[in-house]
């Protein structure tokens, strides 16, 4: 069986697998096969992929050649036209925002495996790209907050008199959230961190940061860790509490989301027109609307002195260690549907696999994405 490592488009600097990972895919009995100049951008080059025994081909030889393609973005239009029926792609869809593509997938016979749509369960950790992405996301956001703040992060105490430290808010205690604390902390912020989900607040402490609280959140077992939607009463509550400590924050990095849904609207315009000149917001839920109301994705707003800067992709910022991880994320998920001869084997009984498909033999695989799709 072959497998086609794809080259990302334009904007993105990481690669789906890194030379390493490519060379226990080999040892899995499977030919690799990687597009020229893939791995360039994430500072792995051709010859380490040929090094591991892979070969390095052109797109368009890899479309025609590959059983498994493997990409961390959605296809582009001529991709899909490039793929043949029955050919299996792996990537990371955003199959909510993106009906259409899921629709053409199934059209054409595709068989997807969307890598968000993964089981949040303790077997599929390994697998979990949102989880390692995050981490990036959450670590960069607070090193760009520090590069964009006009004053230290942490306390100085000098014969030029006292520094004092910064105050940082985090929106969101996930997997980003709780980085960005650590990495806030580290720096030597006074550090407060808001969730909605009670049950984050001893990680939140335990990092050494305040957890602001919030009483009469609706929790949602079955939601995986997730934020879940909340009541107006509680929303209004909310509100005012943000509002509270977002006025005197220097720094507030925004990481809530809600899977398939658009972000929560956290901190409004009214909240940003009284926060402190030369104060940063980093809003990595802007590509889903933003929890700031005055963000832009991939732009940076001033407003009333306030910097508000709509990243939610910093992962490709640091594109070693973010494909390093992103690989074996996906190496570990490749390992459920390749037998131990290295070919393809789609077994629908394993939970992980089922309901990472997307779409299969003309279909829609995931309920929750063809409840969207049909309306």
């Amino acid at each position: 069986m072959k497998v086609g490592i794809l080259k990302e488009s334009k904007g993105e600097n990481r690669v789906v697998m890194l030379p390493e990972s490519v060379e226990t895919l080999i040892k899995m009995k499977a030919d690799v096969l990687v597009e020229k100049g893939a791995g360039e951008k994430a500072f792995a080059m051709d010859g380490d992929y040929e090094k591991t025994g892979a070969k390095i081909v052109k797109r368009q030889d890899l479309f025609q050649e590959s059983d498994i393609i493997l990409k961390i973005n959605p296809p582009e239009k001529n991709d899909l036209e490039n793929m043949k029926s029955g050919q299996v792609i792996v990537a990371a869809f955003n199959p909510f925002f993106n009906p259409e593509l899921v629709k053409e997938l199934s059209d054409r016979n595709i068989t997807s495996f969307s890598l968000e749509l993964l089981p949040r369960t303790t077997r599929a950790q390994s697998m979990d790209i949102l989880s390692s992405q995050a981490t990036v996301a959450g670590y960069k956001a607070v090193l760009d907050a520090a590069d964009n703040l006009p004053g230290f992060m942490q306390m100085f105490m000098s014969a030029a008199g006292t520094i004092k430290p910064s105050k940082a808010l985090i929106l969101g205690a996930g997997v980003a959230g709780l980085q960005a604390i650590a990495t806030a902390k580290k720096l030597g912020a006074v550090v407060e961190a808001f969730d909605v989900r009670s049950a984050v607040a001893e990680e939140v402490r335990s990092l050494g940061a305040k957890f602001i609280e919030v009483e009469g959140a609706k929790d949602d077992a079955t939601a995986g860790g997730y934020a879940v939607e909340q009541t107006d009463e509680f929303k209004n509550r909310q509100q005012q509490t943000i509002h509270d400590h977002a006025v005197k924050s220097n720094v507030i990095i925004c990481t809530a989301q809600i899977p398939g849904k658009k972000a929560p609207l956290l901190l409004h315009k009214k909240t940003v027109d009284q926060m402190m000149p030369g104060a940063v917001i980093v809003d990595l839920a802007a590509s889903t609307g933003g929890n700031c109301e005055l963000s832009r994705d991939n732009e940076t707003v001033i407003h009333n002195g306030v910097k508000i800067i709509g990243r939610s992709n910093y992962p490709s910022d640091m594109p070693g260690d973010a494909s390093k991880m992103f690989g074996k994320n996906v190496l570990n998920f490749i390992s459920l549907i390749i037998n131990e001869e290295g070919n393809l084997n789609l077994d629908f009984e394993d939970d992980l696999v089922k309901g990472t498909c997307l779409t299969h033999n003309n279909e829609i695989m995931n309920d929750r994405i063809k409840g969207v799709i049909n309306g």
